[in-house]
C-alpha cells in the first residue's frame, strides 16, 4: 500500500515506514503531523484510488529532524563590464517517518 502526497508544493511518493525529506514544515522533533492532501492511494488489491475516492484520506507522520540541503551557487556575471555577485543558498529541510495511511 502506498499514497502519493502533497506538500511544499511537491509531490511525493510514500508508504508506511518510509523517511522522505519535505520542505520545512513547523513543529518540534518527535510530534506527530497528518498529511491530508492526499492525490491518490494504491490499496492492497493493486488499485489506485484518486479523486473523490480518496477525499477523506490522510496519512500519518512523525517529524524525525530538521537538516539543511547542499549549498547551491549562484554566480551573475556581465562580460567587459566588471559585473559579478556570488551569493549561496541552502534549503531548509525536514525529516518526515511515515506512519499509517488512512482510507
Amino acid at each position: 500500500m502506498y499514497a502519493i502526497i502533497e506538500t511544499g508544493g511537491k509531490q511525493y511518493s510514500v508508504a508506511p515506514g518510509d523517511e522522505i525529506g519535505v520542505e520545512k514544515l513547523p513543529g518540534e522533533v518527535g510530534s506527530d503531523i497528518e498529511f491530508t492532501h492526499v492525490v491518490a492511494v494504491s490499496n492492497e488489491d493493486g488499485e489506485l484510488l484518486a479523486g473523490e475516492d480518496v477525499k477523506s484520506a490522510k496519512v500519518t507522520a512523525t517529524i524525525a529532524g530538521h537538516e539543511r540541503g547542499k549549498k547551491i551557487l549562484v554566480f551573475k556575471f556581465k562580460r567587459r563590464k566588471h559585473y559579478r555577485r556570488l551569493s549561496g543558498h541552502r534549503q531548509d529541510y525536514t525529516q518526515v517517518k511515515i506512519g499509517d495511511i488512512v482510507l
